[in-house]
């Protein structure tokens, strides 16, 4: 040890000659600034010989280095691995020999750098906690001997994320320095692989560092023109103002398209998919930039990423219905190959998805985000663009530059343009340089970026182009922590995802062959708040069994009209026949009164109802419940809340033709004397003539019940009450309910059972004739209206 200490001190005694050197030839005058030193650093990449570290860290700590250089600090850097010294040392040096020296330093100075860097790199096995120990006696002993303070230490987990908890638990018990100098670690993604993963993994780091000490890194955050995005927008914010609104912007595009495949690492692959890889974090973090509330103060961190918080906690609720999926067709071979799976294995992880996102707010809200990426795509490029409404129609010149696409892009690179930059359409206005470190591009090349061609836009960029990864480290050293994930912003973005990634996570991904050879094939569109591909893929299915020969099938099941098809086809048809009962009703009295339950029944049907956003007469439809649990209606237990998130946030109906079934009074849930089925029996009253719904839809429990009407349900005691108090035998056990008497007056009633696992029951109500108390649902018999059963396939048929 004292070997390599005394080597070390002879590097640092060279690095303090270097920086006298720099300093003489910069002038006395700089000389004389920095004779006090700052402090010492010592850094450790945790990982030091991996991928990751050969290709990006050590370039970005050689370039941290330069800039440094002469500014007061001294530097010490280690490389840590788990081979032994003599190979690491070896692998490690490699590397070093074939970094690149930035572009800001003399061929002479740069030699010299770079070789005093080379100086005060080494490489130590990591790999037990003695490891670490003896490590950071060597960093303790150089300082010492060398009469330096120290400032700081800064660890780089450049490891496998399920390595974090071990190696924090050894920074925290060995490496901590004193307490005049900071702590500072870097974790790489991913951090969890949804938000139960994500919160364990922040639990446990949160036991053995703090906070303020870690630094999740999202390397999108460092790429010039994202770390750009809110001071382009403070700079321009007079302008920005007015339009960056609803009613100005049409849409906004978050993309991020690959040529490459998923070779080479589909061990890890295969267990995130595209959603988690690329549009949990980077894009997620592109939009939160673009769309937050703007700060006050740029250089206040803490408020930076409250707003960030804010945003997230806006983001509406999505699931598969918000999304479309493929997987190139080559995948699945990779997969069976190199995780050596059988070739019956079919993988279901995602190579492309097309999402759409909304927020819920007054600024934003009914703007339709897009967002994208994919492998084995077309092109390489990476861009956001926000697209505003054009207002001028031109007859005659459509070559006016006002009637040009109204467009503000953050390009991330490659695509058309090979450099990133901020693009601005002409016809919006001229921005303001976003800093002293960008121009403003006036020679335009012959090509095209999104529509238009390039002297199209006011277009600024980067002076001297830098890594990700280079202003990050910088942005760690100096403790800028806006520029990464906090521990609440992780678990926020998660809790957002996590409902679309278990609600894809038996869907079969659209198969595509890959290149220019896609086509249209991955083309979507949003209809209504669903998403879908927007041409069909045409696909060899060999069908089996009796699929094939069926579509729509009318007939008869307990003596009433029964409709059965395939879910999707039978739930299209209900959608179909309610828009008929609702266009007869309002023709003939001016209003439509449609009653729904809860339950799984109706969630396809209103998810359907919701695309039809302009052509249902929802102006003069009025929604009521069928039952209630009694739970207050914020709760996802609702079945309010549920009709809401699935089919009235989606749709415009006026507030005041809402009827929730009142739950929820004097601040207690259900109690008899709070009189709630009075009163909603009295708005039944007030607002349906003659108390008789126009259409009532029903689901069918296992056991038999119907709304909220169980087999111990008395249910001959409710004489003419329309709503009623009732126990169910599963939580929550209170609930509310339209009686059989406000059933059976409606005009139709329609009774939609669906799945294989209904098919026991459906047999069992076959057999019975009439009325049994086991069965409430056979209490179902409109005295002068009509009774139609909308049964599946599977559930007709098992």
């Amino acid at each position: 040890m004292r070997k390599v200490l005394g080597k070390t001190m002879l590097w640092i005694r060279w690095e303090l000659l270097l920086m006298a050197i720099i300093f003489w030839q910069r002038g006395q005058t700089d000389m004389n600034e920095t004779k006090q030193s700052l402090g010492h650093v010592s850094v450790v990449i945790v990982g030091g010989t991996g991928d990751l570290a050969r290709k990006y860290l050590w370039q970005g700590f050689f370039q941290l280095y330069a800039d440094q250089v002469g500014k007061g600090y001294t530097f010490s850097f280690y490389g840590g691995g788990l081979s032994p010294a003599g190979k690491g040392t070896e692998v490690l040096f490699g590397i070093l020999k074939e970094l690149t020296c930035p572009s800001e330093l003399s061929a002479e100075r740069c030699a010299l750098v770079k070789e005093q860097f080379l100086h005060l790199a080494q490489y130590h096995q990591l790999k037990t906690s003695e490891d670490y120990e003896k490590l950071i006696q060597l960093i303790k002993l150089q300082i010492e001997q060398e009469g330096m303070v120290e400032a700081g230490r800064l660890f780089y987990l450049s490891v496998p994320a399920f390595s974090y908890a071990d190696i924090a638990d050894k920074i925290n018990n060995t490496c901590r320095p004193s307490h005049n100098a900071w702590l500072r670690v870097v974790l790489e993604k991913p951090f969890g692989h949804d938000f139960g993963s994500a919160q364990f993994l922040s639990k446990q780091l949160s036991g053995r560092l703090n906070e303020e000490e870690m630094y999740r890194i999202d390397h999108y955050l460092g790429k010039q023109v994202v770390s750009k995005i809110l001071p382009f927008r403070k700079e321009n914010k007079k302008l920005l103002d007015p339009i960056w609104n609803k009613h100005h912007i049409e849409r906004i595009e978050i993309v991020l398209k690959e040529t490459l495949d998923a070779k080479g690492r589909i061990q890890f692959y295969d267990q995130y998919g595209v959603i988690r890889d690329v549009l949990q974090n980077h894009l997620t973090e592109v939009m939160t930039l673009m769309l937050m509330n703007l700060p006050a103060n740029l250089s206040n961190s803490a408020e930076i990423l409250q707003n960030k918080l804010n945003f997230l906690a806006s983001l509406q609720y999505i699931d598969r219905s918000n999304a479309v999926i493929g997987q190139y067709q080559a995948y699945n071979g990779e997969v069976q190959k190199e995780l050596n799976k059988t070739k019956d294995y079919f993988s279901l992880t995602p190579t492309f998805a097309g999402v759409v996102i909304h927020v819920d707010n007054a600024q934003f809200e009914g703007i339709p985000i897009f967002m994208t990426s994919g492998k084995a795509l077309d092109e390489r490029v990476s861009y956001a663009r926000v697209l505003f409404r054009r207002d001028t129609f031109c007859v005659q010149d459509p070559n006016n530059v006002q009637c040009k696409s109204k467009q503000i892009i953050f390009f991330l690179g490659h695509g058309n343009l090979q450099y990133p930059a901020i693009l601005v359409s002409k016809n919006l206005f001229k921005p303001d340089l976003v800093s002293s470190n960008w121009k403003e591009i006036t020679e335009y090349k012959d090509v095209n970026v999104l529509g238009l061609p390039l002297n199209d836009y006011y277009i600024q960029s980067p002076i001297v182009p830098r890594e990700a990864y280079c202003e990050l480290i910088s942005h760690v050293f100096i403790g800028r922590k806006d520029s990464f994930i906090s521990s609440e912003g992780l678990l926020a973005s998660w809790a957002f995802w996590t409902p679309l990634l278990d609600s894809l996570a038996q869907v079969f991904p659209r198969l595509y062959p890959g290149g220019v050879a896609n086509g249209n094939l991955l083309n979507f569109q949003l209809r209504g708040h669903q998403v879908t591909f927007s041409h069909e893929a045409v696909v060899n299915v060999i069908k089996t069994g009796l699929e094939e020969n069926f579509q729509v099938m009318q007939g008869k099941f307990r003596s009433s009209d029964m409709v059965s098809a395939w879910a999707q086809e039978l739930v299209e048809r209900l959608a179909s026949d309610l828009l008929l009962a609702a266009e007869k009703a309002i023709h003939e009295e001016g209003q439509f009164h449609l009653a729904l339950s809860g339950g799984s029944s109706p969630v396809a049907l209103l998810r359907s109802l919701a695309l039809n956003l302009y052509t249902f007469p929802w102006r003069n439809t009025h929604i009521w419940q069928v039952d209630e649990r009694c739970v207050p209606h914020t709760e996802s237990g609702s079945n309010f809340q549920s009709i809401h998130n699935l089919l009235l946030q989606h749709i415009r109906i006026p507030y005041f033709n809402i009827h929730p079934m009142p739950v929820h009074l004097n601040q207690r849930l259900c109690v008899e004397e709070d009189g709630g089925p009075i009163l909603y029996e009295k708005e039944i009253n007030q607002f349906v003539n003659a108390s008789r719904f126009h259409y009532i839809l029903l689901g069918v429990g296992h056991d038999g019940h119907t709304a909220s009407l169980f087999q111990d349900t008395k249910l001959d005691s409710h004489g003419e009450q329309l709503v009623t108090l009732t126990e169910s035998p599963i939580k929550p056990h209170q609930r509310m309910s339209l009686t059989f008497t406000a059933i059976n007056r409606a005009q139709k009633v329609g009774v939609l059972v669906m799945g294989k696992s209904k098919h026991e029951l459906v047999t069992q109500l076959s057999r019975i004739k009439g009325e049994s108390t086991k069965y409430p649902i056979t209490k179902v018999q409109p005295k002068s209206g009509t009774l139609i059963w909308y049964l599946d396939y599977d559930a007709l048929l098992g």
